[in-house]
């Protein structure tokens, strides 16, 4: 089982709760989730009894984002695309192309070492193994969205007669 199908099981993403997280409102608001967790676990000493209750509001926050926005009125935005993508990496493995599974096995093994990174540097207080797992993390995440628009507009290319979400044809 893919990461991403794991992580689609835990979050119970349904049809309607993926195409309300397919609204940009929703993908960029999760992407301040990384940076306030790693924050929350950096000054965790500093937070003393507040760590706790921060953290859950934090988890709560991701689990809740993808369900707090509307659908949106079109799937035009570069993030709703990512979503639709990743809908399709999920739900239709057997239509991703050879060249998309190479390059997610790239982008895995990089969200993976750069995970550790992170993780390693916050639980030893180490700045810089935490910012560049940080920056990292941030930007091979943004790689595979924009890999996610790709493959998404090379499925919907090859099978135009299908209707993305909220489309107006």
């Amino acid at each position: 089982m893919r990461l991403e199908n794991l992580a689609a099981k835990y979050f119970a993403m349904s049809e309607e709760v993926w195409e309300r997280h397919a609204n940009p409102w929703s993908v960029w608001t999760r992407y301040s989730c990384l940076p306030l967790l790693i924050a929350c676990i950096w000054w965790r000493e500093i937070l003393d009894i507040w760590f706790w209750p921060i953290l859950v509001v934090l988890m709560a926050w991701i689990w809740v984002n993808p369900r707090c926005f509307k659908k949106p009125p079109h799937t035009r935005h570069w993030t709703s695309q990512s979503v639709l993508g990743e809908r399709i990496l999920i739900y239709q493995p057997e239509k991703i192309p050879p060249h998309h599974s190479k390059m997610l096995d790239v982008i895995s093994i990089l969200l993976c070492i750069f995970t550790v990174l992170c993780v390693a540097g916050l639980y030893f207080h180490e700045v810089i193994s935490t910012c560049v797992g940080a920056v990292g993390l941030i930007l091979t995440k943004t790689w595979f969205l924009d890999r996610m628009v790709w493959l998404y507009h090379e499925v919907e290319n090859a099978n135009p007669m299908k209707k993305p979400i909220n489309s107006k044809k």
